[in-house]
């Protein structure tokens, strides 16, 4: 686990430079528990489904898959991609999109359990659409 030096009493300027320190994976799941507490406190008497489903809404890409994305994205633009790199590229976005499919359905799963439309839910959630929907 990693750690951080803080002081007792942390101003919201010194906590950011200390979340600076930590790694990527760290920060991934820093991020996870941080969101997880703010949905805990906005609504702390949700239904166990219902804050099970925020969990997995809220839960981001792992920083591995994300920096795989990245790299092999980058050696894409610059034409350098092996025919290996490229079958790699193409599992990763398969991976991706199952990803958000997954999201999708349980945002449509909580958007039912409220009786409310998916796109309201959304909204509620600060979730925008895709930029091409």
């Amino acid at each position: 686990m990693a750690t951080i030096q803080i002081e007792s009493q942390v101003s919201l300027d010194a906590l950011l430079h200390g979340v600076e320190q930590l790694s990527t994976p760290d920060l991934e799941r820093l991020t996870n528990q941080v969101l997880a507490l703010r949905a805990r406190r906005r609504a702390p008497s949700l239904p166990h489904r219902e804050a099970e489903l925020l969990q997995k809404i809220n839960r981001g890409m792992p920083a591995e898959l994300q920096t795989r994305l990245e790299y092999l994205s980058a050696r894409r633009r610059a034409e350098a991609l092996t025919p290996e790199e490229y079958q790699e590229l193409l599992a990763v976005i398969d991976s991706i999109e199952l990803q958000n499919a997954q999201r999708i359905a349980y945002l449509a799963e909580l958007a039912e359990l409220r009786a409310i439309p998916l796109r309201t839910l959304m909204t509620q959630l600060g979730i925008r659409p895709p930029a091409y929907a």
